[in-house]
């Protein structure tokens, strides 16, 4: 039996999450969950897995959980300092960090300082500080599982192989709604067109990402430093079928790649069963079912926010969490229709531009800089 601290409960990771513990009682149970400000389903989730101690975002939203789950036994405690205290309970086992953007960042560093075995699907984590994180993990001897298909897919094509042996890594991206949009006709995007991805039901965030490619982005910035390889071995194809999560290539010219159906339950109970492998109650992949799977090169006048990503990780330093930053503001406004579609990557390419890098002797440092970029953009969206 795995006890489990989930950060972002109410999200969709959170909910999948949910959905195994809920089909493997015997395997797993959750000690603590962290959410945002989705209490009703916070409450129901407390109602139905009685966790031991949650942590909501607002201090001043305490008395009304307590109010949605009187007679429980449950310690509620908020902000950063709770979810630090839920992802390092003694009792937990595994934490699994699934909480949206920068907020992530430290009560996940704390659970990677105590040790604790970490899933990781927070990617903004090692986006804003990923060797100071990585190098954490090392001293503490903490583990770490990717969550995310593409991540946890490379994660499955490393096993049994030598990291000297890798020629590249190779992350699919399915291009997201607006592929085959005419370039022009990106200007005119709506919110509810660029929610509508073709494959995956996500949160709102990360859908928007998908749609401007820069979840790709942020996947490789992950990649670098969750597998130690350099930006230049890194490469990003278009694979619209979101079969193929990922590909590793070797030196020798093969080319192993992990497949199977878009639903995140099964890189998340790989990560949390790992070593052993669930059979659930998800579809399963039936290889003659699909007659085509084509790879096409990105085009860079359509997805302008791969390039940024790149450009950020190349330029190191503080740079990663400007783009993190300014990108959750930009996608933010347009969610709120405040900016359009093309906007985005532009607030992120002036806020990146007005930024000099520095080299962030902790994290304080670094949540500093995510301020200063989170100010910035605003005043380029008002």
């Amino acid at each position: 039996m795995r006890s489990i601290a989930l950060l972002g409960s109410t999200g969709s990771i959170g909910v999948s999450t949910l959905d195994l513990v809920r089909e493997f009682p015997e395997r797993f149970k959750i000690h603590g969950m962290v959410a945002g400000r989705n209490l009703r389903r916070l409450a129901k989730q407390i109602k139905e897995f009685s966790p031991k101690c949650v942590a909501i975002r607002d201090e001043k939203d305490v008395p009304r959980l307590r109010e949605l789950v009187r007679g429980q036994r449950v310690e509620i405690l908020s902000g950063e300092q709770g979810a630090t205290t839920v992802a390092t309970a003694s009792e937990v086992d595994v934490v699994l960090a699934a909480i949206v953007g920068g907020a992530g960042l430290m009560p996940t560093l704390r659970a990677v300082s105590a040790g604790k075995e970490v899933a990781l699907a927070n990617k903004e984590a090692l986006v804003m500080a990923g060797e100071m994180f990585v190098n954490t993990a090392k001293q503490k001897r903490s583990r770490l599982f990717p969550v995310d298909s593409e991540h946890s897919a490379i994660f499955q094509c490393l096993q049994g192989n030598r990291s000297e042996d890798v020629d590249k890594i190779i992350l699919t991206a399915s291009g997201g709604p607006f592929l085959r949009t005419p370039l022009k006709g990106l200007d005119r995007v709506t919110v509810e067109q660029a929610l509508k991805h073709p494959n995956w039901t996500m949160g709102q965030k990360i859908t928007i990402d998908s749609a401007t490619m820069m979840n790709k982005g942020l996947e490789v910035i992950e990649a670098r430093w969750e597998f130690d390889m350099e930006p230049s071995r890194i490469e990003v194809v278009i694979h619209p079928q979101s079969v193929v999560h990922s590909m590793v290539k070797y030196q020798d010219g093969s080319v192993i790649a992990q497949l199977g159906v878009p639903d995140m339950r099964i890189p998340i109970a790989y990560a949390l069963a790992y070593p052993h492998r669930l059979k659930g109650p998800w579809k399963t992949l039936e290889v003659t079912q699909h007659r085509e799977l084509n790879f096409l090169d990105v085009e860079k006048k359509r997805f302008p926010a791969l390039g940024l990503a790149y450009q950020a990780l190349q330029e190191g330093g503080t740079m990663p969490a400007v783009l993190n930053a300014a990108n959750e503001m930009a996608v933010a406004a347009f969610l709120e229709r405040q900016i359009g579609f093309r906007e985005i990557h532009q607030i992120i390419d002036k806020t990146m531009r007005a930024h000099k890098t520095r080299w962030p002797k902790d994290v304080e440092e670094i949540l500093e800089v995510d301020r200063w970029a989170r100010e910035k953009a605003s005043t380029l969206i008002h």
